[in-house]
């Protein structure tokens, strides 16, 4: 890769990570229309780092919880596509798989919120499953007790409601 394009691919980087200071800043809607801009210029078939974490911070900014879904599943499959070649060259010491814990507990809170127990409880195993990806520091420590947090809340949750179609009185 030539020097302009790794400058290019770090200006990118940069431009989304301004975006998210003013996501944690309480701008959504700012925050929101950058990501949105630089999405449109990335495209779904930019580079996977990039679309990783533009995803995921933009499904933090969105209000429909289905928006939110949608976005946390473009994040997934973006991580699904990434190599730890190309993180490593912005992240040394951060291994992809460091990635699934989180991105599966955001898909098990969007479930959640859409009130699609079963999904949100498959999707909070995966995240339980890929726990020992995590590092033990407060990143790592947060993201296992969101884990725990949830797992508790979806054990007082009724399982999901047969939908159309499907075999009363059986559980999916």
């Amino acid at each position: 890769m030539t020097e302009q394009q790794e400058a290019s691919e770090d200006a990118v980087m940069t431009r989304i990570g301004q975006a998210i200071i003013l996501l944690h800043a309480g701008d959504r809607e700012e925050a929101r229309n950058r990501l949105g801009d630089i999405w449109s210029e990335i495209g779904g078939e930019g580079d996977p780092l990039h679309r990783c974490t533009l995803a995921h911070y933009m499904a933090d900014a969105q209000d429909d919880p289905a928006d939110e879904l949608a976005w946390d599943l473009r994040a997934l499959s973006a991580a699904d596509a990434l190599g730890d070649e190309r993180l490593a060259r912005h992240e040394p010491h951060l291994a992809v798989r460091a990635f699934y814990p989180s991105l599966h507990l955001n898909l098990a809170a969007d479930y959640a919120k859409l009130g699609r127990t079963e999904a949100a409880r498959v999707h909070l195993e995966r995240a339980r499953a890929a726990t020992g990806a995590l590092a033990d520091d407060g990143y790592g420590n947060g993201v296992r007790a969101a884990i725990a947090r949830l797992a508790e809340r979806l054990a007082q949750e009724p399982w999901d409601l047969p939908g159309p179609g499907s075999v009363p009185g059986q559980h999916p």
